[in-house]
């Protein structure tokens, strides 16, 4: 997977800040979205991140996943 790649969430991932689901549980399962950030730097320095594929679902709405949540389209 690369920035740019179209992907769908392909396991239940329950997340709380959705915009239009604001302090209530969403499931992103089945959602659509874009690769925006692949996250292997902070602040010019290597990191491991537990979350590292940072996804645009909507104009007002994005989330960290991990690569075995994720499936290209």
């Amino acid at each position: 997977m690369k920035v740019g790649d179209r992907v769908r969430v392909k396991e239940s991932v329950v997340v709380y800040h959705h915009p239009e689901h604001r302090g209530k549980a969403f499931d992103l399962k089945g959602s659509e979205g874009e690769i925006v950030e692949i996250v292997t730097q902070w602040q010019g320095r290597p990191v491991s991140a537990n979350l590292p594929f940072l996804i645009q679902f909507s104009k007002k709405f994005k989330a960290h996943l991990r690569e075995n949540e994720l499936e290209v389209i």
